[in-house]
């Protein structure tokens, strides 16, 4: 089941992609990671996903790793008299804590935080920014609102604040119960929606602890005022374009895209692209052209995965959707150019011995062109930090833990294989050279470079490199 590619597909599994046959298909055309999108779906039906993931891992020996998406809290207004009203431009409108049907004079919005938050002036958009209303004056159940962008207006739809920072947690009573629930049967990611500050992540990481990676969802543009902290802060990070693109001009989103990818490769840190990639395919067997030049900017950009929504969750053509994705990638990473432009976007590295060893790691692999490159890891530092350099070979990861393996799945060209500790450099080589021919790495003659923390089993220490060929048997 070696990937013939670097980067990565996460894809969110739903009523389309549910039963075992379906999610062994869209592992086998080239899923890496699946997606539990706890905004829809039972405990019932995410546990069983996740149980079959479990199975097909097992069955084909390749690690697979799953993410728990929180849904985090959805801001929204009430009901309104007969399902629907319509605003019209200019007219006044008010927002309260009344909790009866909304008319197309009022609604109710069930949220006294925003209230708390307002300004004067402060936009609010409603429905995906489809209608936007200018604050003219509020207090602390109510908002005088004129309407600047009219339409229909209909049950429950969305609300943003955009350039406001809302006093609440991104971790609802749902989220803690959900949370909790994940941990138990054994996600390996936990993406936390609706991040604003580091406090944030600070907040999650007193809720799970080790017992997962916390990938941050940046989906706030406030959040980006504290880019750099929240990335060293978290494991990970998603650019949520849905609701970015709602809060930011369009224009930005690419322009934010770039600076976030860009950020977290420096760091080190996984980063995903998602949203609306390959949209069309939610009815069509085929992509935009535009789509997939969307999905080949990221690729282009360095960033570890690319993530399917709708596409492998709810769609008509789920398989066709990875398929093409994966084909995508395969072609862009073929590119002669591609290998040029991650060499000019790579970062300076840190001043560790670490960081060190993988800038060598990197030089060296440039140089002798080995068939893979080999980490040993306990936590998975190792092979970040290799990852990050983005060699041209691929890292096998060798782990003596399965989660961290399974963590691994979405990191940049790196394949991760729970296996033995090894207790000295002899039992290392030997070791490395026999995953390398098992998994198909490499062969008989074939030169691997191997990063390694001495003394073995010391986790965050990487201090030695060694070159090594692998024997005929």
């Amino acid at each position: 089941m070696k990937r013939q590619r670097h980067s990565r597909i996460l894809a969110t599994l739903g009523p389309a992609s549910s039963t075992p046959e379906r999610i062994r298909e869209l592992f086998e055309a080239g899923a890496d990671v699946f997606r539990l999108n706890f905004s829809h779906g039972s405990h019932e039906d995410h546990a069983a996903r996740y149980h079959t993931i479990r199975q097909i891992e097992k069955e084909t020996g390749r690690s697979i790793g799953i993410l728990l998406d929180l849904q985090g809290p959805k801001l929204r207004v009430g009901t309104m008299k007969d399902g629907r009203v319509t605003l019209e431009t200019g007219q006044k409108f008010r927002l309260d804590l009344d909790p009866a049907q909304g008319t197309s004079q009022r609604a109710y919005l069930p949220h006294p935080e925003i209230f708390a938050a307002l300004e004067d002036g402060t936009d609010l958009l409603l429905d995906d920014g489809k209608l936007r209303l200018r604050v003219d004056s509020f207090g602390p159940d109510f908002a005088e609102t004129t309407v600047m962008v009219g339409g229909p207006l209909s049950d429950r739809k969305g609300v943003n604040v955009p350039g406001v920072v809302l006093p609440i947690s991104p971790l609802t009573e749902k989220d803690l119960v959900d949370l909790k629930f994940g941990l138990e049967l054994g996600v390996d990611w936990v993406a936390l929606s609706f991040v604003q500050r580091p406090g944030d992540i600070r907040e999650a990481r007193e809720l799970i602890g080790d017992k997962a990676w916390i990938m941050a969802k940046l989906e706030k543009p406030q959040a980006l005022e504290h880019l750099e902290e929240i990335v060293q802060l978290c494991d990970g990070v998603m650019v949520a374009r849905g609701d970015l693109g709602v809060e930011v001009p369009p224009q930005r989103v690419p322009v934010l895209q770039r600076q976030i990818v860009r950020t977290a490769r420096a760091a080190g840190r996984p980063v995903v692209v998602a949203t609306q990639m390959l949209e069309s395919m939610i009815s069509s067997p085929v992509p935009t052209r535009a789509e997939a030049s969307d999905v080949a900017t990221a690729i282009y950009s360095g960033a570890d995965a690319v993530m399917l929504s709708a596409e492998s969750a709810a769609g008509q053509f789920p398989l066709e959707a990875v398929s093409i994705m994966d084909s995508i990638i395969k072609e862009i990473e073929n590119d002669p150019s591609w290998r040029t432009i991650l060499e000019a976007n790579h970062s300076t590295a840190e001043a560790s011995t670490a960081d060190a060893i993988c800038c060598a790691l990197r030089r060296v692999a440039s140089i002798l062109e080995p068939a893979t490159n080999v980490a040993y890891t306990t936590t998975g530092f190792s092979a970040l930090r290799a990852s990050r350099e983005r060699p041209i070979a691929p890292i096998l990861a060798l782990t003596p833990r399965v989660e961290t393996a399974r963590r691994l799945t979405l990191a940049w060209g790196v394949h991760a294989v729970p296996c033995e500790d090894v207790s000295d450099l002899g039992e290392m080589i030997d070791h490395a050279t026999d995953m390398a021919a098992q998994h198909e790495f490499a062969q008989a003659g074939d030169t691997i470079v191997m990063i390694a923390g001495v003394p073995f089993g010391t986790s965050g220490r990487t201090n030695l490199l060694h070159v090594a060929t692998v024997p005929q048997k």
